[in-house]
């Protein structure tokens, strides 16, 4: 086949996925007027027992998330019910819309909470509480919105939490790990938001970007009771050492002092909490299947439901996978879903890439290293197949990439420049890699996150087609 065609069907493939989960179209498939009455998901509520409607939320999908809402409510309602919003998002998610003020809670690329979110997650505690018995929240919750919805508890800075992140993110905790901490030193996460929530009824929409979509771990669950605990969360820093990487001591004093208290609960809150995940990995990774299906491909799926390891590792599995599909009957295409880490290198050393453009990488050093030295000068070792592995947000750590994609083009282009993957790859600067061989993938916000979807097609030998 190709190679310039698989790319395309790779690409399309993973295109699919990202376009079944986009916010806009999730929101309105669940949110409906229908003769007097207003239907989010399975609620049902009358038009005219709600006094007014206020929106709130954080996340990457935050923008077309609101946006659909507001679609879906339409002008009658957005004017009779005096509908008003805030949704922190990444700036530059910011758009004007009707009723909904979106705001930019941290600049494009740095996944970091920052003042402005903290400005932004205050305002948002101010409006929950402002409600009274016969008014609706309805909560929009996405992926990134853990780092959009700083709100320090007393006696933690937001430099400390800051600390925290960038330690455990480096040492290789995973987004549970992570979590954990958070809503610990969190006035908003593990149920904060409904805490201080006066509505009486709240209602919460979510696109999950954790694998399973526990409630309480996407964006830290700022309307999910908090199943953690301070103890858990020392469990955590004791793991990865925090104690000796210099996270304040101030961190510790909080989570000791608060460890034998019971916590507070959501039943303070509103009478009605419901949540509702109207969007996810495996719908994603069900919708690239359908269109690797119409594009001519045999194809199989697997779909991860929990933590990930470590994103080299998973990479060389794949590249394992493609040599075979290439040269044996079966599939001819592999649709995976899910979200490694990375153990990053010492700050000094450190590069610049995210976890699927290590992840792609890797594969390319494992497809040079198990291509034997005659295969090689016979053929390029990427002829027939195409690998990628995208973010379904569209952005792959502190990058402009999405991701990452190798096919025999990029490595021509790689050979050419004399590039070693292996020396990228120490350091973790995939990035760099990838830019001059024309192997990042470049999609800009989609406005929705998942996770991550990874693609393989290969075209087979006559012999074994």
């Amino acid at each position: 086949m190709n190679g310039q065609l698989l790319r395309t069907d790779a690409l399309a493939i993973w295109q699919a996925g990202v376009d079944a989960v986009r916010s806009d179209r999730l929101v309105k498939e669940n949110v409906q007027i229908e003769q007097g009455l207003l239907c989010i998901a399975e609620e049902r509520v009358p038009l005219d027992a709600i006094e007014r409607i206020v929106v709130v939320g954080a996340g990457k999908a935050g923008a077309g998330m609101a946006a659909g809402l507001e679609e879906a409510l339409g002008d009658d309602v957005l004017r009779s019910k005096k509908v008003q919003g805030w949704i922190n998002v990444p700036e530059d998610c910011v758009r004007p819309l009707r009723s909904i003020h979106l705001h930019g809670a941290r600049p494009a690329g740095l996944n970091e909470p920052t003042q402005a979110g903290v400005a932004g997650a205050n305002e948002i505690l101010r409006l929950a509480a402002s409600l009274g018995e016969r008014d609706l929240c309805i909560c929009l919750i996405s992926g990134g919105g853990s780092a959009l919805l700083p709100a320090p508890v007393n006696g933690v800075t937001l430099e400390d939490k800051l600390a925290v992140t960038k330690h455990l993110s480096a040492a290789g905790a995973n987004i549970q790990e992570l979590n954990t901490v958070r809503k610990q030193l969190s006035r908003i996460k593990g149920g904060g938001l409904a805490r201080t929530c006066r509505a009486g009824r709240l209602i919460t929409l979510l696109i999950s970007d954790v694998l399973g979509d526990p409630l309480d771990v996407i964006a830290s669950g700022p309307t999910v009771e908090d199943s953690s605990t301070p103890h858990a969360a020392l469990e955590v820093l004791e793991k990865f050492q925090a104690h000796k990487a210099g996270v304040s001591k101030r961190v510790f004093d909080v989570l000791y002092s608060s460890a034998d208290i019971a916590q507070s609960t959501v039943a303070c809150g509103p009478r009605q909490v419901s949540h509702y995940v109207i969007g996810n990995l495996a719908r994603a990774v069900d919708a690239a299947g359908i269109e690797a299906e119409r594009r001519g491909y045999s194809h199989a799926m697997t779909c991860a439901i929990k933590p990930e390891g470590d994103a080299e590792l998973i990479g060389q599995h794949l590249a394992a996978v493609a040599l075979r599909m290439r040269e044996e009957h079966g599939p001819d295409c592999l649709i995976t879903g899910g979200e490694p880490t990375v153990r990053l290198a010492p700050q000094g050393e450190r590069g610049k890439g995210g976890r699927n453009q290590q992840l792609v990488l890797s594969a390319l050093q494992e497809i040079l290293r198990q291509t034997s030295q005659q295969d090689r000068y016979s053929r390029n070792p990427l002829d027939g197949l195409a690998l990628l592995s995208g973010g379904t947000d569209g952005e792959d750590g502190p990058t402009d990439a999405a991701g990452a994609l190798i096919d025999a083009d990029v490595w021509q282009a790689a050979e050419s420049r004399n590039l070693n993957p292996e020396a990228f790859l120490r350091r973790n600067d995939a990035y760099h890699f990838f830019e001059p061989t024309g192997g990042l993938m470049k999609t800009g916000p989609t406005h929705t996150n998942v996770c991550d979807i990874r693609i393989v097609v290969v075209g087979k030998r006559p012999e074994i087609a």
